[in-house]
């Protein structure tokens, strides 16, 4: 799958847009607008992008969890270098340490993600800012032509560029977790 990106400053525009996409085989996990009028957007019945995912949380946690393995290895090394495991204690100290080290960094890694924009939507920090919305659509690559055809009928549709996609099986569950929540009573 690939992301594509938009740039409009027209709500309806986009609410057209993603009928026309969802009406042509285009499922709704796969189109998300991101804008810093959440409430306009809701107002026009478009998938927005959550709150949590317009910061790089996910991302900041993935690299904090990686420091903390390897501050985790160091903290299990160096008490087995310097033969501190041979105490009465042992290795039990050395591996709650060790876990706590990889929790703390993990955590830490999170909270400075809060207060980062997500590393994919940085380049539109202007664009957010001066009031313009951000549309994008995750597309296999047979649906390259419809997503085309779509936004050349959309001349207020500026392209923004293309990047890296949510994975197939993401979208996939969105997808069948939205059908299942329709059909449950």
């Amino acid at each position: 799958m690939q992301r594509h990106y938009f740039i409009s400053d027209n709500l309806d525009d986009l609410e057209a847009v993603e009928q026309e996409l969802e009406a042509a085989g285009v499922t709704t996990p796969q189109i998300h607008v991101l804008s810093d009028n959440d409430a306009e957007v809701e107002k026009h019945h478009l998938h927005e992008v959550e709150s949590v995912l317009k910061k790089d949380v996910v991302h900041s946690t993935e690299i904090g969890a990686l420091i903390g393995v390897v501050a985790a290895a160091v903290v299990l090394g160096g008490a087995y270098l310097f033969g501190w495991t041979n105490s009465p204690a042992g290795w039990i100290p050395f591996i709650f340490l060790a876990v706590v080290v990889l929790g703390f960094c993990t955590w830490e890694g999170g909270l400075f993600g809060i207060q980062e924009p997500h590393h994919d939507f940085k380049r539109f920090e202007d664009v957010l800012q001066a009031g313009k919305h951000i549309f994008f659509v995750d597309v296999d690559p047979e649906q390259e032509a419809v997503l085309e055809k779509v936004a050349k009928a959309h001349p207020q549709l500026l392209k923004a560029g293309t990047g890296d996609s949510a994975p197939h099986w993401v979208v996939t569950a969105q997808q069948k977790f939205r059908q299942f929540v329709r059909w449950a009573p």
